[in-house]
């Protein structure tokens, strides 16, 4: 019996220490706070749900981002912002993880009659972009450049929004004919919006940069939450949402 009794209490010692000693390389880390473009608001948490998001313009997510908002991954719906951010010493260099496409979209009901971008140009058709200097916003100008629509489109523009979600909400709700959206923002609302094409030839370049900010405090859980976006698994997730993924590196 003696020898039981020493026994139980030498486990039940080792059983203290082991919870008062190192951490497992397994323990639950405290979440990131990731800034993230609006047009990821629907995948990101579905790659990792884990970590704290904040969604917003990639300009305004920047700006904050200067003036040292507690950031510590920024994925932006540009490389131009993110790009500006490292050279500044703001952050890691971007490293792009996925691209898009814009489309117009209208209310199901299309009370303005809109079934090509040129429809646009009408009089009295109401349009609602995005504001210049968001990322969507300045690839919105530039289609209608490519396609010489610049002046006839803009002069019907009734609404400048401060990011792509609002240039959807405002459409789905019918307060505008058309606006111009990622087609993965389109995609989150299938049942209240109709969507046009826009000619190949008229499309920019649409790249996604990410990075680590310089000033986080958590660099190695930053580094590993980028990994997981690069992933195969990332990349299927982002796939899974209508988003074009570069080749994965060998």
């Amino acid at each position: 019996m003696r020898v039981v009794l020493t026994l139980l209490v030498a486990l039940t010692a080792l059983a203290v220490y082991a919870g008062t000693g190192p951490a497992s390389p397994h323990r639950a880390t405290a979440p990131i706070t990731v800034y993230a473009a609006a047009s990821l608001t629907d995948v990101f948490p579905k790659i990792d749900s884990r970590q704290k998001y904040s969604f917003a313009a990639s300009n305004t997510l920047a700006q904050q981002i200067r003036q040292g908002a507690p950031a510590d991954v920024f994925a932006s719906a540009d490389t131009v912002t993110p790009q500006a951010l490292y050279a500044s010493g703001l952050c890691s260099k971007p490293a792009v993880f996925a691209t898009n496409k814009l489309v117009v979209v209208y209310p199901k009901s299309n009370p303005g009659n809109v079934r090509t971008v040129f429809d646009l140009r009408r009089p009295g058709v109401k349009v609602v972009i995005a504001r210049q200097g968001v990322p969507v916003g300045n690839y919105t100008r530039q289609i209608l450049r490519n396609l010489g629509l610049s002046a006839a489109v803009l002069a019907n523009v009734v609404s400048q929004e401060p990011d792509v979600r609002s240039v959807l909400a405002k459409v789905a709700l019918g307060e505008a004919d058309a606006g111009f959206v990622y087609r993965t923002d389109a995609a989150t609302v299938k049942r209240d919006v109709g969507v046009v094409t826009l000619p190949p030839t008229s499309q920019p370049p649409i790249r996604y940069g990410i990075c680590v900010v310089s000033a986080s405090s958590n660099k190695p859980d930053a580094r590993a939450f980028i990994a997981r976006v690069l992933a195969k698994a990332g990349r299927a997730k982002l796939n899974a949402a209508g988003f074009g993924v570069p080749t994965a590196k060998k």
